[in-house]
């Protein structure tokens, strides 16, 4: 029998926007450095047919998290509203017509295939590995499902769970076992798109649903409130005031060009009282949060709201087979289309993918990377290849940590400051497999890190690093491990594609997450 062997200089698996800049990044190196185009493959689990870009497309997660720059920080660097992104997501986002935060799913994803297609990056659907094939440490080709085998010389891994690394061997943490916690792990979101209903319409029945269940004397607004509830006074009571600003005005919602931020749990509440069910996520595992909405063209609406509780176990399964929701979750979905259709939306269309925030972190990169670590300001700034700030987001919570860290005896806060920092790619490098990375929430953080680290914006400048660095090494001659932040660095500056670097030494935060995450991290080996 004749085997059937594809030869490609770099391999990509998985398709998260992050994973394909990467591969278009090496794409265009070698073209620059060689004059000849590449051998570039790009796979994934999933139908590209259906849209390229993962969670992002698929899943419709029009919302974009950008970064997030302090004014005063901001005005002295004379840096725009985001900052500094790299610039292969600039381009990506101006490609897809994104102004400030709302990316059409639509848009992006006939933007990626037009940066592929330039860029002469194969690309491959429905792939499942059989088996990583490796010479020593090294990945040397991946043989999938169909038996045929694709060798490369570097490889990269955007996937959330870090499945091809897995499969070649690398080890991985489970949920948030960095912290001893390996069973917990942050939620999925199954995100929705409306039409029909405005961004107006719907910052009016915020407004009503604000004003009734504020006012004690509307007696069936607050049985409404007692209902979302459970029928737990003092829940209701704390709704009612987190509906309320320190100066005692309404949340409303706040509403943008192109995005919407829910300020209030008002219509989570609306939402949970038709629907029957207590609105507290540590106990019923299901929420309609306070949402971050995208306003699309044509009335569209794009809510990441609907939050659903999961192990590790379970977000490691979701991501295996294709991150596609549960019976439980469409189930639920069918409620939350049935109210916003009560509310004046005339169509409720779910993602036909979950976006998964974080499913674990693999071990033996080069550099791990920790949370106290940004805090301090990364890389240093004449290592850098750009400069990312995101508060340490665990949206949903990590499912007992505040009972972690109080066995330890730690008595203080476990809310640290924002970090603004330089970013590199070697976190993102595998040391035990060298000429592998892994681009991805899974990446090689520690502590708190995956909570910044998990972001799209702040991954994509990694995987613009990691394509330079791929390229670097094969004419080289080297893997990716042995190739420097600065060397890099170097190519940015010489292609003109550096941003601005402004990374921030908050030492005193950084020091007290330091000895933090040292303490639950020993407690975790231990």
């Amino acid at each position: 029998m004749v085997m059937d062997l594809r030869f490609y200089d770099v391999i990509g698996f998985g398709d998260e926007v992050p994973g394909v800049i990467a591969v278009i990044s090496a794409a265009r190196e070698y073209r620059r450095r060689t004059k000849r185009y590449p051998r570039v493959l790009l796979m994934s689990k999933a139908n590209l047919q259906e849209g390229i870009g993962g969670h992002l497309v698929r899943g419709g997660l029009a919302y974009l998290d950008r970064s997030q720059i302090d004014q005063e920080l901001r005005q002295s660097l004379k840096l725009d509203t985001f900052g500094s992104p790299a610039t292969i997501y600039q381009e990506f986002l101006q490609k897809s017509g994104v102004s400030a935060i709302a990316l059409d799913p639509r848009k992006a994803s006939a933007a990626l295939q037009e940066m592929l297609s330039q860029a002469g990056v194969d690309l491959l659907s429905k792939v499942e590995i059989q088996s990583v094939n490796k010479e020593r440490q090294r990945i040397a080709s991946i043989t999938t499902s169909k038996g045929i085998v694709y060798a490369g010389k570097q490889f990269i891994d955007a996937t959330v769970n870090g499945e091809l690394a897995q499969a070649a061997g690398a080890k991985k943490l489970k949920g948030f076992e960095t912290f001893g916690l390996p069973n917990s792990e942050l939620p999925v979101t199954l995100a929705f798109e409306t039409q029909g209903l405005s961004a107006r319409k719907l910052k009016e029945l915020d407004y009503i649903y604000l004003k009734r269940f504020t006012n004690l004397a509307d007696s069936e607004s607050q049985k409404f409130l007692l209902y979302a509830a459970g029928k737990d006074a003092q829940l209701a009571e704390e709704l009612r005031q987190e509906m309320l600003d320190t100066r005692g005005n309404l949340k409303t919602l706040w509403a943008g060009n192109d995005y919407i931020d829910v300020r209030s749990p008002a219509l989570s509440v609306a939402y949970h009282s038709f629907r029957g069910t207590k609105l507290s996520f540590p106990e019923i595992g299901v929420i309609l949060d306070e949402g971050n909405i995208a306003i699309l063209p044509n009335s569209r609406l794009s809510w990441n709201a609907l939050l659903f509780a999961v192990t590790s176990s379970e977000a490691e399964a979701l991501a295996k087979s294709g991150s596609k929701p549960t019976a439980n979750m469409q189930k639920e979905m069918l409620f939350v289309a049935t109210w916003l259709r009560s509310l004046g939306a005339t169509s409720v269309t779910s993602a036909s993918e979950l976006y998964i925030r974080h499913a674990g972190n693999v071990t033996g990169v080069v550099e791990p990377l920790t949370g106290a670590q940004m805090l301090l300001g990364g890389v240093p700034a004449n290592q850098a290849l750009a400069t990312f700030s995101y508060h340490f987001d665990v949206r949903g919570g990590i499912p007992g940590m505040g009972e972690k860290a109080n066995s330890l005896g730690w008595l203080k806060s476990l809310s640290f400051k924002q970090p603004t920092f330089n970013i590199g790619i070697r976190h993102a490098v595998m040391k035990n497999i060298p000429n592998l990375a892994v681009v991805s929430p899974c990446s090689g953080f520690e502590g708190f890190a995956c909570s910044v680290g998990r972001i799209v914006e702040f991954n994509a400048a990694v995987g613009q690093g990691v394509g330079i660095a791929a390229i670097n090494a094969i004419l080289n001659n080297k893997n990716i491990a042995d190739i420097s932040n600065a060397e890099v660095r170097q190519v940015l500056v010489e292609t003109g594609q550096l941003p601005k670097i402004f990374g921030v030494a908050n030492n005193a935060d950084g020091t007290l997450l330091a000895q933090f995450e040292t303490l639950v991290g020993a407690d975790a080996i231990a």
